[in-house]
């Protein structure tokens, strides 16, 4: 299978064969004016060093896979309850209003921290840290009056927290760092990272400290994370503080993913520190101050792709750590996978040769690095579907839970460019732009499994599977939800080609587009200067020939449409269940900066609640639908830089 994002070829043409061997472009900076690059064969060799070949193997070579998704048949298998540590018991006393706990009540437990080795040094002057998963270090934000700006009942909810804790006037306090809050053992990661293709060294949580670990009533683990809260050993010429315009856009995203139906972090409230922090956001020696705040971060957990290639790099006796992390990822995150069993047998032919079986159950590593893969190529069709990206694709801000993880700069495709970044850090090279993100996605399962090979937890062949089925996973994921986007029972590959090229020669909002076409009627009697009626309000501006093209369409379209059978109702209701009518546009979340930085925070709730329910009409909020104004634009708007 090939990624070919070519300008000549329409956006995701990818072959639906079996697959021989992922392909991955090499991401070169200002290599050419066009964002696309010719594809190169990826594999993982000996020794945990990535090698590209210029040639795939021979199609006829390629392996036979009897599952769709190897995670979805590992979680089949038999399980046992996993171990939880004896505070696990939740005491029923302390519970109260319907099983809703005070802050004081959480069920802590600190399995990172017990389980890991910790820095011996608990300081947050930068440094190198040395053969540790963590540094200890204490919240140290400068905080004057907080308040809190905005919170989530429903992340509340994982915890088991009463809301009317939020009505605590010591909540702001707490959630800014500037109180202890009871239980909390706080600690800083140690990780590392390919930034923009270049491996960076030590990185690790520079302005975010974890609390701890919450334990629900259902035995979920919970991790509590304030970002902003102040420096840490990994913090190196930075402050650790966070501005109340970024805080804004992380809390708002992570909450819209979620209710988009994307995995994610999410965020449980959002506080101002009363105190100003300096920031150039440009880069261009023009800093001014700007209100401080403090997101609480929730996640099951901050695992990263980094927090075992900086252990990996070392080498040495930092090779156990990597083990230790994979071991504690597996027994924690992954338990279906500790606890599979060998009888029933996960066995694949690689293809190479008669000898080459990649057996899942006789190496937990293999099958856990498979899931990982899945699940990222699973995240990427999701992100692809509904036309995000992410930014900053770096290996430290890819998690091993298949999460959207660390929004920085972020945006939802308005007029669709295949080549659209919303990084101005990525400027020109453009190597996280939206048509990039499934070959980047690959790319970093690439070092991740490189790094478990450095660790000798898996095999160069068991590598190569692991990347072999991020692609499959990513072909199944896309081409699916591609089709439900449709209201089409089976994937048409040249009728999606030809619309994604439709919409990128005329720069149609993708949004707004894919949830008027629910409109469009099965009925092939339908004029043709009547065909796009329904699309009039998204097919703005467009010219004769355009017209031509785009009524060619829809009658291709109409005949899939009779061809499906399905009724126009029962259709619309399910194009619109998978259409959102609203995401978290940039200009939005710029209004509610805008308004909140001279104090007014209501319209970040108010969007807030629009972006919960986004698959709904939701009368009178029809502007949060609305094409971006002219002055959308702008720099620090539709592109912000890597620390916005």
């Amino acid at each position: 299978m090939r990624f070919h994002f070519s300008p000549k070829t329409p956006l995701f043409s990818l072959s639906s064969s079996s697959i021989t061997s992922l392909c991955l472009r090499p991401f070169l900076p200002s290599a050419t004016k066009s964002p696309f690059y010719p594809s190169l064969a990826c594999h993982v060799s000996t020794g945990g060093n990535l090698r590209m070949d210029s040639t795939s193997p021979d199609p006829s070579s390629s392996s036979s896979v009897s599952v769709d998704s190897v995670a979805d048949g590992l979680k089949n298998q038999s399980l046992r309850e996993h171990d939880i540590s004896n505070n696990n018991n939740m005491n029923n006393e302390n519970k109260k209003n319907n099983g809703k706990l005070s802050l004081e009540d959480l069920n802590w437990d600190h399995s990172f921290v017990r389980e890991l080795p910790g820095d011996p040094i608990s300081d947050s002057i930068p440094r190198q840290v040395f053969h540790a998963c963590y540094t200890k270090v204490l919240p140290s934000a400068e905080v004057e009056n907080p308040k809190l700006v905005a919170w989530s009942d429903s992340v509340a909810d994982l915890l088991d927290l009463d809301p009317k804790e939020f009505e605590r006037p010591d909540f702001p306090l707490k959630f800014s760092g500037a109180s202890p809050l009871a239980g909390a053992v706080p600690y800083a990661q140690c990780y590392g990272g390919h930034q923009f293709g270049t491996w960076a060294g030590q990185l690790g949580d520079g302005r975010a400290i974890t609390l701890g670990e919450i334990m629900n009533s259902k035995l979920e683990r919970w991790e509590l994370q304030l970002k902003g809260a102040g420096k840490t050993p990994y913090s190196r010429f930075a402050d650790g503080l966070a501005v109340l315009r970024s805080s804004i856009r992380e809390y708002l995203c992570s909450e819209a993913m979620h209710f988009l139906g994307i995995p994610t972090t999410r965020a449980l409230c959002l506080v101002t520190t009363g105190k100003f922090v300096t920031r150039d956001m440009f880069y261009d020696g023009n800093p001014k101050d700007e209100p401080g705040a403090v997101v609480c971060r929730v996640s099951q957990s901050f695992l990263r792709f980094g927090s075992f290639q900086i252990h990996a790099s070392r080498g040495g006796e930092d090779l156990g750590i990597v083990r230790s992390l994979a071991d504690y990822a597996i027994r924690h995150h992954f338990p279906h996978i500790e606890n599979m069993s060998k009888s029933e047998s996960l066995s694949f032919s690689t293809g190479d040769n008669d000898q080459s079986v990649v057996d899942l159950t006789s190496n937990k590593y293999a099958a856990w690095t498979v899931e990982i893969a899945e699940r990222t190529a699973s995240l990427v069709a999701r992100w692809q579907g509904v036309g995000f990206t992410h930014g900053v694709l770096n290996t430290d801000n890819m998690s091993i839970l298949g999460l959207t993880i660390d929004y920085g700069p972020f945006g939802f495709l308005d007029a669709f460019d295949p080549s659209y970044t919303p990084n101005v850090t990525d400027l020109p090279g453009r190597r996280y732009c939206f048509a990039n993100q499934p070959d980047i996605g690959l790319w970093n399962i690439a070092q991740f499994a490189s790094t478990l090979m450095t660790a000798n937890l898996i095999s160069d062949q068991e590598a190569n599977y692991a990347m072999e089925r991020y692609g499959a996973k990513f072909m199944d994921d896309y081409q699916a939800i591609l089709s439900q986007k449709l209201g089409l029972q089976k994937y048409n590959k040249q009728l999606v080609n030809k619309l994604l090229s439709n919409l990128a020669v005329d720069k149609v909002d993708y949004t707004n587009f894919f949830r008027a076409l629910s409109n469009i009627k099965a009925d092939p009697s339908v004029p043709g200067d009547e065909l796009l009626v329904p699309l009039k309000a998204v097919l703005l501006d467009i010219g004769k020939e355009r017209k031509e093209a785009w009524t060619s369409w829809v009658q291709s379209y109409i005949q899939e449409l009779v061809a499906s059978g399905i009724s126009d109702e029962e259709r619309k209701a399910s194009m619109n269940s998978v259409n959102p009518k609203y995401v978290l546009r940039n200009y939005l979340c710029q209004s509610a900066i805008d308004a909140a930085e001279m104090g007014d925070f209501e319209e970040v709730r108010r969007l807030l609640k629009v972006m919960e329910r986004p698959y709904d009409e939701q009368p009178r909020m029809e502007k949060y639908a609305r094409l971006p104004p002219a002055w959308a634009y702008r720099p620090g708007v539709c592109m912000l830089s890597c620390s916005s």
